[in-house]
């Protein structure tokens, strides 16, 4: 989407310097700003985008006072490291659970940050996804109605680096909440079952595939991303009077959670930044609850998959 570009926007586009911001010391291998993402316009051809892990986003949001739907940052296996300038803010960690350096709190926590505070976060002991909330949520510039950045299309905040400063917004209207029981989203250990309702082409697929889908480990394999977690295994087949349909199958719509499976037979499940059409013949799809746990799971970790209750 060449056009998209043009709505990339710098994250600290407009700030006169006199603001509460967050100054990123350190990206680590990936963070982005997102939020609950775009949804309504997969008609014009965007993606829905927002965090991987939505649980663990919103829980970070209701620590601190905000709206469930307020941006933060979405941290890929650790390494953030920043400073917060111009005033005092709360800040709250969810999701994969990390080392924290800079502050006595932990996860899934409220944190009283004073100005000039550095914190650091390690990485990860197992899972993937970290998310950090700050009360008043991240104020950069909306495109269509999010603050989250799409990193196929190029839609929302640039990818952040080293240098970018993050525009803190006004005080939420919520009080920090007290949720020190909460388990968040933290990741599974060990493989993890996930349940799995059945696709629109099923049944081009042999019953030998169909099983093996259900029957065999899984393994996540190193080039996933937010735009799909690829996997490992035995391969699918198409049944042999499907194999002409599935060559001249034509774009159909998709969304985050379908598994599409490619002709090498290794199937894909689409992520939040997956484009809203596709080519490939869906064998399943994944219901939102279980995306959260899928976007916990690193490089190597195994999965199994099981029938959606109904399904």
């Amino acid at each position: 989407m060449t056009g998209a570009e043009r709505v990339h926007h710098r994250v600290d586009a407009g700030m006169t310097g006199a603001e509460r911001v967050i100054e990123v010391l350190s990206p680590g291998p990936l963070a982005t700003v997102q939020d609950l993402g775009r949804p309504g316009f997969a008609d014009l051809g965007v993606s829905r985008s927002g965090a991987a892990d939505r649980g663990a986003l919103r829980l970070a949001n209701r620590l601190v006072g905000n709206d469930e739907s307020a941006a933060g940052i979405e941290i890929t296996f650790g390494g953030l490291s920043l400073r917060l300038a111009g005033g005092a803010a709360t800040l709250a960690f969810t999701g994969a659970r990390c080392e924290l350096t800079g502050h006595r709190g932990g996860w899934n926590a409220a944190l009283s940050c004073p100005s000039g505070s550095v914190l650091t976060v390690g990485a990860p002991a197992s899972g993937l996804r970290s998310y950090l909330a700050v009360r008043g949520g991240l104020a950069v510039p909306p495109v269509l109605g999010s603050r989250a950045t799409d990193t196929l299309s190029g839609l929302g905040p640039a990818v952040l680096a080293a240098g970018c400063r993050l525009l803190i917004g006004p005080a939420a209207a919520g009080e920090p909440g007290d949720f020190s029981g909460a388990a968040g989203s933290g990741p599974p250990a060990g493989t993890v079952t996930l349940r799995l309702a059945a696709g629109p082409r099923a049944d081009w697929f042999t019953a030998d595939s169909l099983g093996r889908l259900f029957g065999s480990p899984w393994q996540v394999r190193p080039d996933s991303n937010r735009i799909g977690t690829r996997l490992a295994g035995p391969a699918l087949r198409l049944r042999p009077d499907a194999e002409r349909a599935a060559a001249e199958l034509p774009s159909e719509p998709t969304l985050p959670g379908a598994v599409q499976v490619p002709p090498d037979g290794q199937p894909i499940v689409l992520g939040p930044d997956a484009p809203v059409t596709g080519g490939y013949p869906v064998i399943a799809v994944l219901p939102g609850p279980e995306l959260d746990l899928l976007a916990q799971l690193r490089p190597g970790a195994e999965l199994r998959f099981a029938p959606a209750r109904g399904a």
